[in-house]
């Protein structure tokens, strides 16, 4: 029995010996799991341009990440007892943030191939981003437990302290990503940042080791070193579509070939919104040209309206009332302060008491507004390839119907194809709220052989179809009026969208369907 406690005290010893210094061995599991984290919610930004932000691509990144941590730690921790973890550590930290660095051009040459909201294209893309440097460094922090356990007597504690160090690095890494990093950096900067840190990192590391034992242990290959002076300079001169990137979006503005003063807003995939910097009454998409018709249509020409805009993009329609309707008075609610920056550096737009712009998310904004204030309401935070939700649900569409007077319009900017499964319970919903519920779309749209863009209009007032078709024509839009009795045909039996059920994403058919 003595010589059993001797052979453990013994063995204790070399373990102990061995080990990382244990503010060493903090650091180290602290940061990459950290990085981990930093590169899923990166990556879901570097992916975003070429695949949009839905629910599915949230999924794709999470999931793929979820999986390359629990390959990552359980190969990590079969490793660690088959080999030193001395010789792996530093290598490991090394190739992990050198592919963290390599992400950015590989995703970027990639999602010029995998482009499209198709199921194959953001598992490919997102697999991408995540996988393999995700796994890399994962596969550390068991290798650091390993190290730093003494005896089985401190097993629990090794563990367990470890263990939480890495999760607060997750959270750290998290939080200091999503409030601060996306808001100062560029996902390039951040990328290529968190990849150096943890190749310093691992470097640092392994100058450690090799001083504390000498031998082969914390020797970093010269390939992996070269691996991370190439994924920057890749990441420097790949292609990218970005002027900008804020908060939510990849976006750019482009020059009209065709008309000197027009620009479009591209956002992600998306082009997004077209102003003219000369003449705010040009309106250029057909759907603005609809929702312009509904704006004419409703109120005598010339009479000032108090209008308010869930979205604001290029606020081409707020530019357009105060320019056809002196006097109105519009309040935009943009989520995005990039979006807003760009409006007033490139777009020309000019905020005053008659067109106030406010950061922030369209339903808390609707939250706060006065009840019966509003003679329109324009909700345009709809995009191709994903929807705010939030937006969609009968409880959101009751605080929009508070905010409007009795002769309040709403209307909204819908974007679907067939089956149009999503306006059909978009539809569905406002009818439970207003009484009258139009739909204005092209011919092939209505007969559901096309999909694109549709506009709907509800009110509690009876609406003047006859008075909007002239509106309609005078806006030199070909587009028709779905009556109210059509849309209840359309509607149909769909679900009604609520918040605690609103599955717009499984709903939503963002691409029309290839011919065949």
């Amino acid at each position: 029995m003595a010589g059993t406690e001797e052979a453990l005290a013994e063995t204790g010893d070399r373990s102990r010996s061995a080990a990382l210094p244990d503010w060493v061995a903090a650091v180290v599991t602290f940061l990459s799991s950290g990085a981990v984290l930093v590169l899923e919610i990166a990556g879901l930004r570097l992916i975003a341009p070429y695949v949009g932000i839905t629910l599915q691509t949230n999924t794709a990144v999470i999931g793929f990440a979820l999986a390359a941590i629990a390959v990552g730690a359980w190969t990590g921790g079969a490793l660690a007892d088959r080999t030193d973890p001395r010789r792996l550590i530093a290598p490991l930290l090394v190739a992990g943030g050198a592919l963290v660095v390599a992400v950015l051009p590989l995703v970027r040459f990639a999602g010029s191939v995998l482009t499209g909201a198709d199921a194959g294209s953001v598992l490919l893309l997102a697999a991408v981003a995540v996988v393999v440097p995700a796994a890399l460094l994962s596969a550390v922090p068991p290798m650091v437990v390993k190290l730093q356990l003494a005896s089985l007597a401190e097993t629990g504690s090794v563990v367990g302290r470890l263990s939480g160090i890495g999760t607060l690095g997750g959270i750290a890494a998290t939080f200091l990503t999503g409030f601060l990093l996306v808001a100062v950096f560029p996902t390039s900067g951040i990328l290529v940042g968190t990849g150096l840190v943890a190749v310093l990192t691992g470097i640092t590391v392994g100058v450690l080791l090799r001083r504390r034992t000498g031998g082969a242990a914390g020797r970093v290959p010269a390939a992996l070193l070269l691996l991370a002076v190439a994924g920057s300079l890749l990441a420097a001169v790949a292609p990218s579509r970005c002027q900008a990137e804020t908060a939510y979006h990849c976006a750019r503005v482009a020059a009209d070939p065709e008309r000197d003063s027009g620009r479009v807003l591209v956002l992600d995939t998306l082009r997004h919104s077209y102003v003219d910097l000369a003449d705010p009454t040009h309106v250029e998409f057909d759907y603005v040209r609809a929702i312009a018709a509904v704006t004419d249509a409703m109120a005598p020409a010339g009479e000032p309206l108090s209008a308010l805009h869930l979205g604001g993009g290029g606020a081409t329609v707020p530019r357009y009332l105060a320019e056809v309707r002196p006097g109105t008075v519009s309040r935009v609610l943009e989520v995005d302060p990039g979006v807003v920056e760009i409006d007033r550096e490139q777009l020309g737009l000019v905020e005053s008491a008659d067109l106030e712009v406010r950061v922030g998310d369209a339903r808390v904004g609707l939250a706060e507004e006065d009840a019966d204030t509003r003679d329109l309401v324009v909700g345009d935070a709809f995009g191709g390839l994903s929807v705010p939700w939030q937006l969609t649900t009968v409880e959101a569409l009751g605080l929009v119907d508070r905010a409007l007077t009795d002769d309040g319009v709403y209307v909204a900017n819908l974007i679907d194809h067939p089956p149009l499964a999503f306006v059909r319970a978009e539809l569905a919903t406002m009818r439970q709220v207003w009484p009258h519920v139009l739909l204005l779309a092209r011919a092939p749209v209505l007969d559901g052989e096309d999909g694109g863009n549709l506009v709907a209009v509800a009110s509690h007032r009876p609406p003047e179809e006859t008075a909007l078709a002239r509106a309609l024509l005078a806006q030199d839009s070909t587009w028709q009026v779905a009556s109210a009795e059509e849309v209840a045909v359309l509607a149909g039996d769909a679900q009604v969208l609520t918040d605690d059920h609103a599955p717009v994403d499984q709903l939503l058919t963002p691409y029309a369907a290839p011919a065949s």
